[in-house]
C-alpha cells in the first residue's frame, strides 16, 4: 500500500503538537547533575516550560532566567546573562555547568553569547579560583524548529563543549533522546542484563524523586560532567532517537573515532531485536537466555490480543517523529492499522526517513503522513469522516479530540498528564511492548463496554 508523505498545507497553527526548542535544551540540561540551565530570554520561557515538566513527571526542577524585559530588546541582553550567571555561581557552591538557552528574542536582537561566556570565564576564573563552572551556548530560536530540534541541538552543544580524549573506559555510551525516566531505567536494565557498563546520556532515572524521612524531595539528573567527558573515550554510541541526540552521536564519531549506530528507537519487537544487536556488534558481548525468554513473553503477550482484537483497527498517531515512527512499526507488529502519522516537527528531513518509505512494503493499507503538523489536522480527518478512526496515540494535548469524537486513546509522549505514572513505564524494549499491547488493549475493551459494542467478548476471551 501506499505512504503518503506531504507537510501541512496551512501556514498558521492550530492546536499545536509541541512547544518551541528551547523546552527541549532545558529537558536535555536537567538530566546534568550540579547543572542549573539558565534561558537567556523572557521570564515565561523558562516558568511555563517548568510547569509542562512539573505536569508530566510530578516534580519541580531548577531552571533559571535571565528575565528579559523591554529595554533589553533595545540596548540588548548581555548584562543579564552576566548577572544572571553570577547569581547562580554565588548562591549555588555546588553548582558545576550552566547551559545558557536562547529564545527567539535574544536570538532576534544577536547577543553575543559566546562572547558573553568568554568574559564571564575570566570573571569566574578571577572571583571562584577554587571552582570550574562550565558555561555551555546553546543556541534554539523559537521561530523554527520544536522541543525536539531544541533537544538535539542541547545534547549536541554540551557534549560537543565538554567531550574531551583521555582514557579508554570500556563504556557505551546511550543518547536516549526524549524519553521517559522509565524507558532509562529499562536502558540500564537491560545494559545490565547484557554486561555492559553504560553512559547514559541523559540520565533521568533519578526524576522519579523519592520523599525522605528528613522530607527533602527533589528531582535532578544522573548525567555528571565527567561522564559527558568520557563520551569521547567510550567504545561507541547508540543513540535511541534519531532526530533528539543523532547528531550528538556523529559528532563522536567524527572527532573523537567513537563508532556511532543511531536509531531505530527499541519500540516494538523487531527494532528492539535491533537494538540489542547493536550493542552486541559494539560491544562484543552476546545476548543472554534471559532477553531471549522476555522477548518470547512478549511475543506471547502480543499475540493473545493481535489477531482478536487489534486486527483493522485503524490508528492515528502524533508526537516527535522518532515516537510515531516506532509506534507506526508497532502497531504493525500486531496487526494495527496506522493511517494517520503527525509529525510535529518542521524538519523536512523527516519527510525523507527511511522508516517511513518502510512501512509501505508492510502496511496493509494506505498512510498518510503530515509533516509539521497539528492537532487540527487530526480533528478535521475525523469530523468531516475522510478518515476512519479507532483509535488515538499520543500525549494529553489530543485528549479533547478522543473525548469529544468517542474515540479510545492511550496517552503516549510528552506531555502526558491527566492519567497517573506513565512516566514511569517503558515503551521500549520488550517490556515496553507488553506494556503498549496491555493498555491499547484495554482501552478498547473500555470502550467495548462504554459503547456496548460486542462486549460480551470480554467473557470468554
Amino acid at each position: 500500500m501506499s505512504v503518503i508523505v506531504k507537510q501541512k498545507e496551512r501556514s498558521g497553527v492550530i492546536n499545536p503538537i509541541f512547544t518551541c526548542q528551547p523546552a527541549g535544551a532545558e529537558y536535555a540540561s536537567i538530566g546534568i547533575k550540579d547543572c542549573i540551565p539558565m534561558v537567556h530570554g523572557g521570564q515565561g520561557c523558562s516558568m511555563f516550560v517548568r510547569l509542562l515538566f512539573a505536569q508530566h513527571l510530578k516534580e519541580n526542577f531548577d531552571i533559571a532566567s535571565s528575565s528579559l524585559h523591554e529595554n533589553s530588546a533595545v540596548l540588548g541582553g548581555i548584562p543579564r546573562i552576566e548577572e544572571g550567571v553570577k547569581t547562580l555561581v554565588a548562591r549555588y557552591p555546588d553548582l558545576r555547568i550552566i547551559p545558557i538557552i536562547t529564545t527567539c528574542s535574544t536570538e532576534t536582537i544577536g547577543d553575543d553569547i559566546e562572547g558573553t561566556i568568554n568574559k564571564l570565564n575570566r570573571q569566574l576564573k578571577k572571583d571562584y579560583p577554587d571552582r570550574d563552572v562550565k558555561l555551555v551556548a546553546v543556541h534554539t530560536p523559537s521561530y523554527k524548529g520544536s522541543q525536539v530540534t531544541g533537544y538535539n541541538v542541547g545534547i549536541h552543544a554540551i557534549i560537543s563543549t565538554l567531550a574531551k580524549k583521555g582514557e579508554p573506559t570500556g563504556k557505551l555510551n546511550v543518547i536516549t533522546g526524549w524519553l521517559n525516566p522509565g524507558d532509562v531505567t529499562e536502558v540500564k536494565r537491560i545494559l545490565k542484563e547484557m554486561d555492559v557498563p553504560g553512559n547514559i546520556l541523559m540520565d533521568t532515572e533519578s526524576f522519579d524523586a523519592p520523599t525522605m524521612p528528613d522530607k527533602t524531595s527533589f528531582a535532578f539528573g544522573n548525567t555528571t560532567i565527567e561522564d559527558i567527558a568520557d563520551s569521547a573515550n567510550a567504545i561507541g554510541t547508540i543513540a535511541l532517537c534519531k532526530y533528539e541526540g543523532g547528531s550528538a552521536a556523529e559528532f563522536l564519531d567524527e572527532k573523537f573515532k567513537v563508532p556511532a549506530i543511531v536509531g531505530p528507537t527499541p519500540i516494538g519487537i523487531k527494532s528492539t531485536d535491533i537494538w540489542l544487536q547493536n550493542i552486541s556488534k559494539l560491544t562484543g558481548k552476546p545476548i543472554p537466555e534471559s532477553l531471549v525468554r522476555e522477548r518470547g513473553k512478549a511475543i506471547d503477550a502480543l499475540a493473545d490480543l493481535a489477531h482478536m482484537f487489534f486486527a483493522n483497527k485503524k490508528v492515528a498517531i502524533y508526537g516527535d517523529p522518532d515516537l510515531v515512527i516506532g509506534l507506526a512499526e508497532f502497531c504493525l507488529e500486531v496487526e494495527l492499522e496506522p493511517v494517520l502519522l503527525l509529525l510535529g516537527d518542521d524538519n523536512k528531513a523527516c519527510a525523507k526517513d527511511p522508516r517511513i518509505k518502510a512501512l509501505e512494503s508492510i502496511s496493509p493499507t494506505d498512510i498518510e503522513v503530515i509533516t509539521n503538523a497539528d492537532l487540527w489536522e487530526l480533528e478535521r480527518r475525523i469530523k468531516d469522516k475522510s478518515m476512519q478512526i479507532d483509535l488515538i496515540l499520543g500525549h494529553s494535548k489530543g485528549r479533547y479530540i478522543a473525548i469529544d469524537n468517542n474515540i479510545p486513546m492511550v496517552r503516549v509522549g510528552f506531555p502526558s498528564f491527566d492519567r497517573a505514572g506513565l512516566w514511569k513505564y517503558p515503551v521500549i524494549g520488550y517490556k515496553g511492548a507488553e506494556w503498549l499491547a496491555d493498555n491499547i488493549a484495554n482501552a478498547l475493551f473500555a470502550d467495548m463496554e462504554y459503547k456496548h459494542d460486542r462486549e460480551w467478548i470480554l467473557n470468554v476471551w
